[in-house]
């Protein structure tokens, strides 16, 4: 048997096997939206984030991820909107928010800053 060519198409393959299965399976809609995104497939990614933010509409760390893949497919506006919708639900993790790349595109914008001010520990 021919060795995959990297684990990482090895594990897309096979999620995408199991969500053909059970396209309604959050956890591996949740691992195909990393994986996709890991692999610079960010459209795949977004596609999957958003599926994920209806099958949990209250989950804070999906509407973080799908933040991120729109700040990634450069949708500034959207991706603050679901950044601020992911904070509102309990996101709270400022170390991790202020250092991440995939937001990168939006650090320096003014709300960004006013979400980030929001999560800021007090001293």
């Amino acid at each position: 048997m021919a060795k995959p060519s990297s684990d990482s198409e090895f594990e897309t393959r096979f999620y995408e096997a199991v969500h053909q299965r059970d396209p309604l399976f959050s956890d591996v809609v949740e691992l195909l939206g990393g994986l996709y995104t890991k692999q610079g497939r960010i459209a795949d990614g977004l596609k999957m984030d958003r599926k994920l933010v209806r099958l949990r509409p209250d989950n804070a760390t999906a509407h973080y991820n799908l933040a991120c893949s729109l700040a990634l497919s450069r949708r500034r506006t959207e991706a603050l909107r679901s950044l601020e919708h992911a904070i509102t639900l309990g996101y709270d993790d400022y170390d991790w928010m202020q250092q991440d790349p995939d937001l990168e595109g939006l650090k320096d914008h003014p709300a960004f800053q006013k979400l980030l001010a929001k999560l800021q520990p007090q001293s």
